[in-house]
């Protein structure tokens, strides 16, 4: 029994020796490494170039760039660029970042689409170890058919008509092209000195797109009042402060019978049809009115009056007011000074 419990004290010995703190002096193992910091990440700003309108508008087979600025600039990066119409991803493209200076880069990649419909791009950059993950996403663009006239119907024609009545054409926003928007677009191909015709075209959507066809007020310190531009055969209802509020297509005296041009103020109004086919009449000076027709062609045509599209007539006699000034003027110098007492439609 002794040297058994020798033995046993004897291993007791050992596993306390085991348990025990290394000596002084020995190595201690290193803590784990710490990974590196995250790459910082950049901020993408995407800018629609070629495009024009509100909202942005392109027509089909017209090309659109697309400006990416990138904060910060990191040489050697790339960023993907997504393109998609209607929802639909119509196709991608990498492109590099170049430096665009002060601490900034950019790019620049082209897309054309020959089909109408929203437009949307979207930028990625995928984290690397020199910069890492941002997005970004462009304003959408409206791609639109810009070959469409009476009876066509769909987004193209409500961007049309939309951009009309942002220049304050008398206009639906309907969707269908119907004489309303064909009425609109007589006016503004007056306007904007193309040929009078009530269809649209890329031209027409050219124009849209520079804001170009907006009405010019002559008179704006005469309040609310009328004013007929006889070299573009338009006429335009202007609130106080030189406001336009609506623009018509009209038919002015033709040159055997022209229409007096002046100052002047609404003295009878002469609501329905009367004997000479005038509709919902507004005289400003003897036989000379603003009114309705049967017959409003897209050049000067009447007896010296003012002649306006019958559809039109009611809005403009309802808005129209008695002792209200109407201005008739001739930009190109033309016009008579002389008031005849045989004026009619």
């Amino acid at each position: 029994m002794n040297s058994i419990s020798r033995l046993l004290a004897g291993s007791a010995v050992l596993v306390c020796l085991s348990l025990a703190p290394a000596a002084a002096g020995a190595e201690t193992p290193a803590p784990p490494s710490l990974p590196p910091p995250p790459a910082p990440a950049g901020k993408l700003k995407l800018v629609m170039q070629k495009v024009g309108g509100n909202p942005l508008f392109a027509t089909a087979g017209h090309r659109v760039v697309v400006r990416g600025v990138v904060i910060p600039y990191v040489a050697g990066q790339s960023v993907k660029v997504s393109f998609y119409l209607e929802g639909r991803k119509i196709g991608t493209q990498k492109v590099s970042v170049l430096s665009l200076g002060n601490g900034a880069g950019q790019f620049h990649v082209g897309v054309t689409s020959h089909y109408s419909g929203l437009l949307q791009v979207r930028a990625a950059h995928y984290a690397t170890a020199q910069q890492g993950a941002f997005t970004a996403r462009s304003p959408g663009v409206r791609i639109v058919n810009p070959g469409i006239g009476p009876g066509s119907s769909g987004q193209s024609v409500r961007l049309l008509q939309e951009e009309l009545s942002n220049l304050h054409y008398a206009v639906p926003t309907s969707s269908v092209f119907d004489e309303a928007t064909g009425r609109a677009l007589v006016a503004y191909r007056k306007m904007t000195k193309l040929n009078r015709s009530a269809s649209a075209g890329p031209e027409v959507f050219r124009l849209l797109s520079h804001g170009a066809g907006g009405f010019h007020v002559r008179y704006p310190h005469d309040g609310r009042h009328v004013e007929a531009d006889l070299s573009k055969q338009v006429l335009a209802e202007i609130e106080p402060g030189g406001r336009v509020r609506r623009i018509y297509t009209m038919s002015s005296g033709k040159p055997s019978t022209p229409t007096v041009v002046g100052r002047f103020n609404v003295y009878m109004k002469e609501p329905g049809t009367n004997s000479h086919g005038m509709v919902d009449s507004s005289y400003f000076i003897r036989g000379y009115a603003i009114h309705g027709y049967a017959e409003v062609p897209t050049y000067a045509a009447s007896h010296g009056c003012l002649r306006v599209p019958i559809p039109d007539a009611a809005s403009i006699y309802g808005w129209v007011q008695g002792g209200m000034p109407v201005d008739v003027y001739n930009e190109s110098g033309g016009g008579s000074t002389h008031v005849r007492s045989n004026a009619g439609p």
